[in-house]
């Protein structure tokens, strides 16, 4: 079989369809519009228990374009480039546009952001990878996993995925531009059991670099490990205590945060948030910052998806909420200008710190945290962005004198996330980069845990 990632992205290509869209947008009578265009492929494979479940060769196109007329917009989509489709396509958003109500705050991004000059962010690293490679890598990570230890009898299977794709956004305003980026994975999910029960658990390893990716051995491993230390896991009796989330846990707590401070949940007055701008979210060590331009990170990027040049700052200083995440149009109905967050966050970081001065990994917050409970699964979606309420379904460890006593499950971990926020006490060195938002441990110093 062939290596799927030395199929060609053909970029010129890609920006000759955004041209011929926006062309053929002018010629309809729009008085602006924008076009957005990807190609992609990708191979995965699943194995469990040694055998192939899934191949999977991933081959996709398409163009989305916008256009406006005045205050008016309609927008349409196709997978077919050739330009007949393409009209059709530019037609179908025209004949919409003519039945939408006018919305004052339509329209493209204001011209003078766009990114017209962008650096080279390292995002592309193709990986000419075979299907057999693949099926190879994939088993070995389940091996080592399996073999790690006679209590693990089952495994939900081990799965290698790899993706390319070229992305093209260009409109009226003369702006295009486009990247290509890459993203690998490899995970592993087993059961293990003993006279108490079964437990399952996971680890995963993603990077845009496949020099990056943890090793297969690694990936299994780990997962043995986290899966084997659940075995006996006990329910709590209802409690206070602290709470220790591990980090990539903590970065669904921040993407809480985020979701909130979003400019859609702001203008319709559906955040916790709201109005929050200079007031203290958190305690004074914390500070939240966005950085687009990291080299090879895997939440980095040029531009928005509005073609808004991306750039670093400060969400959260001293614990001050500093910025909103807006697009053009959440920020026009706000009365602001956009953050260049069309399309979301990119690379959000907490910096790691504590209410003591002093910084630490995982394990030095379990002999902070003395007595508390870790959580490293987090259950249900008990999340009111509204009202801020936080309720989730739960597991863990609980920890006594800084270590590990026993594993927990079936309990809740509830409080409002604006008590949270405030309540953190330290973020760890531990800094978890898989994604768009990376974090330490988050230590809060307490919660409510309901159980028996």
């Amino acid at each position: 079989m062939n290596a799927v990632q030395s199929l060609p992205l053909d970029r010129e290509r890609l920006e000759a369809v955004v041209r011929e869209v926006l062309d053929q947008a002018q010629k309809a009578g729009a008085s602006a519009a924008e076009a957005a265009v990807s190609c992609d492929n990708g191979l995965s494979v699943n194995v469990r228990l040694g055998e192939v479940e899934t191949l999977e060769y991933h081959r996709d196109q398409g163009v989305g374009v916008t256009v406006y007329f005045g205050n008016r917009k309609g927008s349409a989509s196709t997978s077919d480039l050739k330009s007949e489709a393409l009209r059709e396509t530019v037609e179908a958003a025209a004949r919409i546009a003519r039945y939408t109500a006018e919305d004052p705050c339509a329209g493209l991004a204001d011209a003078a952001l766009m990114a017209h000059d962008y650096p080279d962010l390292d995002l592309d690293h193709p990986w000419a990878l075979e299907a057999e490679d693949a099926i190879v890598l994939a088993r070995d990570c389940e091996a080592a996993a399996m073999q790690a230890d006679a209590r693990i009898n089952n495994s939900e299977g081990s799965e290698l995925s790899t993706f390319r794709g070229t992305a093209i956004y260009g409109n009226s305003h003369g702006f295009i531009g486009g990247y290509t980026g890459t993203r690998h994975s490899l995970s592993c999910t087993v059961v293990a059991e003993d006279e108490g029960g079964m437990q399952r658990d996971y680890w995963y390893s993603v990077a845009r670099d496949r020099s990056a990716l943890e090793s297969p051995a690694e990936v299994g491993r780990h997962a043995a490990e986290r899966t084997l230390r659940r075995l006996g896991a006990r329910r709590l009796s209802t409690r206070e205590a602290p709470i220790l989330f591990a980090p990539e846990l903590a970065r669904g707590v921040i993407g809480h945060f985020v979701a909130a401070i979003r400019g859609g949940a702001l203008y319709r007055k559906a955040s916790f948030l709201l109005d929050a701008l200079g007031e203290p979210i958190f305690p004074d060590f914390v500070r939240i910052h966005e950085r687009p331009h990291l080299q090879g990170a895997l939440g980095s990027a040029p531009f928005d998806g509005e073609g808004v040049r991306t750039g670093e700052r400060d969400v959260v200083s001293n614990g001050v909420l500093q910025g909103y995440v807006l697009d053009s149009y959440s920020a026009r109905k706000l009365g602001l200008v956009t953050t260049g967050n069309a399309g979301g966050v990119h690379n959000l970081l907490i910096e790691p710190g504590s209410v003591t001065g002093g910084t630490a990994d995982q394990a030095g917050l379990l002999k902070e945290m003395g007595t508390g409970l870790l959580v490293t699964e987090l259950i249900g979606h008990g999340v009111n962005t509204v009202t801020g309420d936080y309720s989730r379904g739960a597991a863990g460890y609980w920890v006594e004198n800084g270590e590990f006593a026993y594993p927990v499950e079936e309990i809740t971990v509830a409080g409002n996330l604006r008590d949270v926020f405030r309540r953190i006490v330290a973020v760890g060195s531990d800094v978890d980069a898989r994604g768009n938002i990376q974090s330490g441990s988050l230590l809060v110093e307490r919660m409510t845990i309901a159980g028996e």
